[in-house]
C-alpha cells in the first residue's frame, strides 16, 4: 500500500490550504500522512554547513518512506507561497544524503482559495518548478477549490459534498498514479 506525503503551503492557523490536506488525511487516513513546513528556515548555504536543521531532517524522513507527494498550494500574487517553495529547496538538497529525491517521484498539486479561480495559476507555476527537479507531476485531473467560506465549515471542516466527492477522486487517482 503506497503512502503520500501531503504538504501544505500555508503557515496560518486557519489555512485553508491545511484543511484541505487534513479532509484528504481524513478520507485517506493510512494512505495520507500530513508534513509539516513549520520550524524550516530560509535557505542558506553557510546554515547547511552547519548542518541540517531538525526541521527539514523530519521532512526529509517523511518523504523518503512516501510514495509520493501532494502539495496544497495557497496563491499569492498570482504564484505559488515562497514557504512552500523554499522548503522543497531545502529537501532538494543532498545533505545528508544524495540530491535526486524528487526525481521520478509523484506529485500532484491541489489548492484551496476564497477567490473564484481557485488556484490555477499557483498551481501552474509549480509546473516548471517540478519539471526541473524531475518530478513525475500527475496530470489525471486538477483540484482548485474556490469560494472556500462556503466549502469548510466554521471549524475549517469540508463541509461541502461535492468538492468532497472530488477530492476523493482526486485522490483515488493520485495514489493510482503513484503506485
Amino acid at each position: 500500500m503506497n503512502r503520500i506525503l501531503a504538504i501544505s503551503g500555508s503557515l496560518r492557523k486557519g489555512s485553508y490550504n491545511s484543511a484541505l490536506l487534513r479532509a484528504a488525511h481524513d478520507l485517506f487516513p493510512e494512505r495520507i500522512v500530513l508534513g509539516d513546513i513549520r520550524g524550516i528556515p530560509l535557505y542558506d548555504g553557510d546554515l547547511e554547513e552547519q548542518g541540517v536543521p531538525d526541521a527539514v531532517v523530519r521532512l526529509k524522513a517523511q518523504l523518503a518512506d512516501s510514495d509520493g507527494l501532494l502539495l496544497a498550494t495557497p496563491e499569492y500574487n498570482n504564484s505559488f507561497p515562497g514557504v512552500l517553495k523554499n522548503a522543497l529547496d531545502w529537501l532538494s538538497r543532498p545533505n545528508p544524503e544524495p540530491s535526486g529525491v524528487f526525481r521520478d517521484l509523484p506529485v500532484a498539486v491541489i489548492g484551496a482559495s476564497p477567490g473564484g479561480f481557485g488556484t490555477v495559476l499557483a498551481q501552474n507555476a509549480w509546473l516548471p518548478v517540478l519539471r526541473t527537479m524531475g518530478a513525475r507531476h500527475f496530470v489525471g485531473g486538477r483540484l482548485m477549490v474556490s469560494a472556500v467560506n462556503r466549502v469548510f465549515n466554521d471549524d475549517l471542516v469540508l463541509a461541502d459534498e461535492d468538492v468532497k466527492e472530488k477530492l476523493t477522486r482526486f485522490l483515488e487517482d493520485f495514489l493510482a498514479f503513484a503506485s
